[in-house]
């Protein structure tokens, strides 16, 4: 739930993204091509994200979509709302059946529960790996060391955090830039005005996870989108 804050400007400029997908090109391939990629997909449901609610259901679709000819992809959505409630749905290799459960959610008033999230990754990397975990959220409430022990704690579980951070909150994003450093991530911010942006990234991160940097650069070369440019060679 959004607070009134020091705040950062809001649009993602053109150098955050580039530094975003470089970081995202430099990571290890997660596994060989043509194997079930392992995505966590968190989401802020507290009130101040309603009207992103359905921005968030048609990239979880679209991300589907771009990793089909690689090998499928596993995503499972978790999300906080209200007084404590922390959710999280079965993984699932269908953009349909996780829209089913997406479409169910209402968002509610409430505190930010990131650790929850983050303690979640941590015990789902634990029964099987994890490839990514993807959080978008306008703000935090918690505690940053709290937030970075977790963060460390997936580091050394190789799962990295790619944090999307929505709107212009300077504390969220000073919160989520150490978190995505500490487990190995990036940072990106967006606003309203730039969920296509959002949406090229998160489909990028959706390639990651599934074939690692050579998926990506053969991504660009298929779709010829500028923002999925990424510098310097290839490399496995």
């Amino acid at each position: 739930m959004a607070r009134d804050r020091e705040t950062l400007p809001s649009e993602s400029s053109d150098t955050e993204v580039a530094d975003f997908l470089e970081r995202l090109a430099s990571l290890p391939v997660p596994g060989p091509r043509g194997r079930t990629g392992r995505l966590i997909f968190s989401l802020d449901a507290t009130a101040s994200r309603q009207p992103s609610w359905d921005i968030a259901c048609d990239i979880q679709a679209q991300m589907f979509l771009e990793v089909a000819s690689l090998g499928s992809l596993a995503v499972q959505v978790t999300y906080f709302r209200g007084f404590g409630e922390f959710r999280a749905t079965p993984f699932e290799t269908s953009g349909a059946a996780l829209l089913r459960h997406m479409g169910r959610v209402t968002c509610l008033g409430g505190r930010t529960q990131i650790a929850k999230a983050l303690r979640h990754a941590l015990r789902e990397s634990g029964r099987e790996k994890v490839d990514a975990l993807v959080h978008v959220g306008d703000c935090c409430e918690e505690s940053v060391d709290e937030l970075c022990h977790l963060a460390g704690e997936l580091g050394l579980h190789g799962v990295p955090a790619f944090m999307f951070h929505e709107g212009a909150d300077a504390t969220a994003e000073r919160a989520f830039r150490q978190v995505a450093r500490l487990t190995g991530g990036a940072y990106c911010r967006f606003d309203a005005g730039s969920a296509h942006v959002l949406r090229e990234l998160l489909s990028a991160v959706a390639v990651y996870a599934v074939g690692g940097r050579p998926a990506l650069d053969d991504f660009h070369r298929r779709t010829g989108r500028t923002v999925l440019r990424l510098p310097g060679p290839a490399s496995g």
